[in-house]
């Protein structure tokens, strides 16, 4: 490696062998995995400062933006209060500060359920709303550390205790901590290693939490009793199969505690009936491979009963009824029956309505099952609730009250900022609570927004979901000319790609460019078969239907693939990878952020984070050697080759326990060997985990990064040309 970066890093080629299924894999990079080895170390940094030389040209620019997403956003903000039993409760931001704090007031009105709104002109040291109990102050609580993340908080049932988990290396083992509200103090409970946050039992002196195995696989559900030592807890459940992870939760009645056991295509429930202090846990129904479900406990024509949200009928899932018993699937009542243009993705009972998530034709939709006891099944109305745009997301927000006669619900599209409403299920009136404010006189109706088809290489129409300004398309004569243009896709996990607004985007747009989702399979935004057509044997269908909607682009007129940039991160960044090998020409850029890219090694090494649990998802290569060749032909690592890339942008973080930082560090050591291409960078943040660094401005100023060199590979950075890197 050289000592200075006026040359590109040079990884030393040290190949390792392994033989597999009579198939011979060599691997020059393998060493770098040991991220506590100096030389390791030091090729990162040289590598970060060989980017940074790079880019130096954009740091004006990167400033620019930074202050352009930091005018565009309230700094000293007030989310929408939500109540919760006798208190409403709500987070605060503070100009300056990275991070904000939690708070809560007590209930005025028990009949009322309209949020309280602060003062128009709340100072930040004062309290926003009269009461104000300030419950974590997380910028204190960050103090001194490099990285933080608040994991969860949970307040005892008697609104009492506090419960919170903080993570301060990055790598999602979390520490939880107990708050006295009443006198301030700190309990001397602490727990250790564990996977989020804690769930309350309603009895207020003891909590329930998951922690991970060495394969950072959530496998065990533990109790622990306040004022006792964590050594002590005991151990409610442990999950030995390797596929499947454990979590814990309490039915929003708060009747019921429920650990879901599942993998990636089989779920087995187990709940516990806290009403009965003589109860035990029982195990709703046994899993079966590819079968599954979830449960809800609701209160239906008077009836205690369980809502089974299963695929038990079809592959778009059924809403079904069963007793509060142990109930084979074969007892499922239906209530709201499979319907295979409808994917039903969950449901929320409450104690005058259902509330059904679901999506239809790519677009999600809220569905509101008012329940009237003088209706035959206990169910009156059942109708969807309504929105104007073409293209939006619309999904319930937190609605923790059993009783409350609302549902606070978000709604976004990509020009129309984050809003929240309350629906009024007595009245039906829609409320407008909050439309997240964007400074500097934005307007949505200065943007337009569209959904476009692709056809994929074996016919499939995949959605595309496009916006740019009014008229950044007009050419000269009045013609339509092409837009630089930023094209996003994930395809994996059935995790839906849906519409949403950005004010970092913003940057992009007003320089007169589009962006783009490509909803590709893989996802789930078009119902079950479009997550299966996109995975294991099936995964290519992901890659070829983003190349074919980067066609469909450049095809109809909307971009130029001299100034079309790919970004993808984690899953999407093995897609990125992907399209780098099979269509480089298409692309002017790639960004792939935590990118997936060395997935043969990952899935063939038992050991790792997440490796069995994603079996189902991948396959198993060390298994089945169909498997193998299949992942080998398309795992970006493997398949590169000499050929012309665009500029590749790889950013990545060192505690990363999801896609560990030597996947992207061994793909651009390939890649620049191979192609002697200079402007494939690697970007390591050293001291953040995958979801990168913590604290907002420290996050505004990464992503400024990333939209910066974006711009310049779009011609749009000040110069008339895409510039290097």
């Amino acid at each position: 490696m050289p000592d200075t970066p006026h040359q590109p890093p040079v990884a030393d080629r040290r190949p390792s062998t392994r033989e597999i299924h009579g198939r011979t894999r060599v691997d020059d990079y393998e060493w770098l995995r040991d991220k506590d080895a100096p030389e390791v170390v030091a090729y990162l940094e040289a590598e970060n400062a060989w980017t940074e030389q790079r880019t130096a040209h954009l740091a004006d620019l990167r400033q620019t933006i930074f202050e352009e997403i930091k005018g565009r956003t309230r700094e000293t903000d007030l989310s929408v209060p939500t109540r919760n039993r006798g208190y409403w409760y709500y987070g605060r931001s503070f100009a300056g500060k990275e991070y904000g704090a939690s708070c809560r007031v007590p209930v005025a009105d028990p009949d009322d359920w309209t949020p309280p709104r602060p003062a128009e002109d709340c100072a930040p040291d004062q309290p926003a709303l009269p009461g104000e109990q300030v419950l974590l102050d997380l910028d204190a609580l960050a103090a001194g550390h490099d990285f933080f993340s608040l994991g969860g908080s949970a307040v005892s049932l008697d609104d009492r205790l506090l419960a919170y988990a903080v993570d301060v290396v990055g790598d999602e083992r979390y520490t939880v901590r107990f708050t006295d509200l009443d006198s301030g103090e700190q309990l001397p409970d602490e727990l250790t290693d564990v996977l989020g946050g804690v769930t309350w039992h309603p009895d207020n002196t003891s909590c329930f939490y998951s922690t991970v195995d060495e394969t950072w696989r959530p496998d065990k559900v533990w109790r622990h009793r306040l004022g006792t030592p964590q050594s002590e807890d005991e151990l409610v459940l442990h999950e030995p199969d390797g596929r499947f992870w454990t979590g814990i939760g309490r039915s929003r009645d708060a009747r019921f505690l429920m650990i879901a056991v599942g993998s990636k295509t089989t779920t087995e429930y187990h709940y516990l009936d806290t009403a009965d202090p003589d109860a035990a846990w029982q195990l709703f129904a046994p899993r079966r491979e590819d079968l599954e479900y979830s449960l809800e406990p609701a209160r239906i024509a008077g009836e205690e009963v369980f809502l089974v949200h299963h695929n038990a009928t079809g592959p778009d899932f059924e809403i079904g009824v069963a007793p509060i018993a142990p109930t084979p699937p074969e007892q499922w009542r239906p209530l709201v029956p499979h319907d295979p243009e409808v994917r039903l993705e969950g449901v929320d009972a409450f104690a005058g309505h259902l509330v059904v998530h679901q999506r239809s034709r790519g677009l999600t939709q809220l569905r509101i099952l008012e329940l009237d006891a003088d209706a035959g099944a206990g169910v009156g109305d059942d109708y969807l609730v309504e929105f104007d745009e073409p293209v939006y997301t619309v999904g319930a927000g937190s609605n923790p009250g059993f009783d409350q006669p609302t549902v606070r619900l978000g709604y976004t599209t990509m020009a129309v900022p984050p809003s929240v409403y309350d629906y009024d299920v007595r009245t039906r009136e829609l409320t407008l609570l909050r439309r997240t404010p964007v400074l500097g006189g934005y307007d949505p109706a200065d943007y337009e927004e569209h959904r476009l088809w692709a056809t994929a290489e074996d016919g499939e129409r995949v959605p595309i979901s496009i916006v740019c300004r009014i008229g950044a398309r007009e050419g000269v004569g009045g013609g339509a000319d092409p837009v630089p243009t930023l094209l996003y896709g994930y395809g994996a996990y059935e995790a839906s790609m849906d519409p949403y607004f950005s004010v970092g985007r913003l940057s992009l747009l007003d320089r007169g460019a589009a962006f783009a989702i490509a909803h590709v399979r893989g996802g789930g935004e078009m119902g079950r078969r479009w997550y299966d057509q996109g995975k294991l044997m099936h995964k290519q269908n992901s890659f070829s239907d983003f190349v074919a909607c980067a066609r469909h682009l450049v095809e109809t007129g909307w971009a130029d693939p001299a100034t079309l940039v790919a970004e993808g991160g984690s899953a999407g960044g093995l897609l990125m990878g992907a399209v780098a090998n099979q269509a480089p020409e298409l692309f002017g850029g790639i960004v792939a952020q935590v990118p997936f890219v060395d997935n043969l090694t990952t899935m063939l090494d038992a050991t790792l984070p997440l490796t069995v649990t994603e079996y189902d998802e991948w396959g198993n290569p060390e298994a089945d050697p169909e498997v193998y060749d299949y992942i080998a032909s398309y795992a970006p690592y493997d398949n590169v080759v000499a050929q012309d890339y665009p500029p590749i942008l790889a950013e990545t973080s060192l505690n990363d326990t999801r896609v560990l930082y030597v996947e992207p560090a061994k793909w651009v050591a390939r890649l620049r060997a191979v192609t002697g291409n200079p402007d494939v960078l690697l970007r390591t943040e050293m001291s953040a985990g995958h979801g990168g660094v913590s604290g907002r401005y420290q996050a505004w100023h990464d992503r400024a990064f990333s939209l910066a060199w974006i711009l310049d590979r779009m011609g749009l950075a000040g110069g008339g040309e895409p510039g290097r890197g």
